[in-house]
């Protein structure tokens, strides 16, 4: 614990510096993923998993909903700016994402409802990992005109790409459809998710990417949404579900060990999303939080997207008590307590 403070301590100090001088601790920032750090790329598709709407955004700059699935900023929007960048990198879908000063801090290509698992996106009509990829290969060409190849090589190879999937395949998929459960164990199919995470770090890797941080699973048994649906009255985070993630997890890492070894100069790392999540939500009151069980947005029990709207009945006046602001996403403030944890266990990328 002295080791961590100590290190988050000299890299404020650094960043402090860095800050001061105008510059980022790394060149850029590549988002890949789902909801947890979509922000926006889906209010250009057609699909029903969108959140440019009230009361999405309710805390964000300008009281604006972006597309964020949450009161305000996520996680990686926090990340962001503990790196020392002072806008944060656009949907890569949108016009603005394309100009030259937003091109530079970098792109975001997740969309909300994707995952590991190809056919995740196409239930829900939205960006699957492939079709990021090939948005990622447009804008390094874009990257070539605006820098020269050279230049954009290097920006590419100093810059952090940022992974963050894998929760839409198991609560919004394997465990609702029986197509999956009953032709895998949910170890089976995190094999199949670890395998398209492999082939998805090891095409970043020949594109140029170096510094690669990817989250574990959060305990997805004790979202909201996952408790309500799957959790037969009791009330409790579904253990079925937090060991399933746990499984993954575990692979994930050993997955990752395995490809550092086998990738030359590749800085691959792990980012533990799951105990510090686990911690917010059965020891709520010790981390500054009010509420643990029930998100914000309406009854708080299963509502996302189009159900969390501006006229849902119930929604939390301060979203700053509770550790999720709907059935599926954590608030603002709880993404904050997050993106400490992941800039301690992230120092090695920078």
């Amino acid at each position: 614990m002295a080791a961590s403070v100590f290190l988050l301590t000299c890299f404020l100090l650094v960043l402090g510096l860095n800050v001061v001088n105008g510059q980022p601790l790394v060149p850029a920032l590549y988002l890949f993923g789902d909801s947890i750090v979509d922000v926006g790329n889906n209010n250009y598709l057609e699909t029903l998993i969108k959140a440019n709407f009230p009361p999405y955004g309710r805390d964000f700059i300008n009281h604006e909903a972006t597309g964020r699935f949450c009161n305000g900023k996520l996680a990686t929007d926090f990340t962001g700016e503990n790196l020392g960048f002072t806008d944060y990198p656009k949907p890569y879908l949108s016009n603005k994402a394309k100009t030259t000063k937003n091109m530079l801090l970098g792109a975001n290509f997740a969309s909300a409802g994707s995952g590991y698992y190809e056919a995740t996106a196409k239930i829900y009509n939205t960006l699957s990992l492939s079709k990021q990829l090939a948005l990622y290969k447009d804008y390094q060409n874009r990257l070539v005109v605006i820098l020269g190849k050279v230049n954009a090589s290097a920006t590419i190879n100093g810059s952090i790409h940022f992974l963050s999937d894998g929760s839409s395949d198991f609560v919004q998929n394997y465990y609702i459809n029986p197509l999956l459960y009953k032709k895998y164990t949910p170890d089976q199919f995190s094999d199949i998710l670890i395998q398209s995470y492999v082939n998805f770090v090891q095409a970043l890797y020949k594109l140029g990417a170096r510094k690669i941080g990817v989250t574990t699973l959060p305990p997805i048994g004790c979202l909201p949404a996952s408790i309500t649906l799957f959790s037969e009255d009791t009330n409790k985070c579904v253990e079925k579900m937090n060991a399933a993630a746990v499984s993954f997890n575990n692979k994930l890492n050993m997955t990752s060990q395995s490809l550092k070894q086998k990738l030359p100069n590749l800085n691959l790392l792990v980012l533990d999303i799951y105990q510090p999540l686990l911690d917010l939500v059965t020891k709520p009151v010790d981390n500054g939080f009010f509420e643990a069980r029930k998100a914000c947005c309406g009854s708080g029990l299963i509502e996302t997207s189009f159900l969390c709207n501006a006229k849902s009945p119930g929604t939390c006046a301060n979203a700053s008590e509770y550790v999720f602001w709907d059935g599926f996403h954590p608030t603002e403030a709880a993404n904050k307590v997050l993106s400490s944890d992941l800039l301690v266990s992230g120092l090695n990328l920078i």
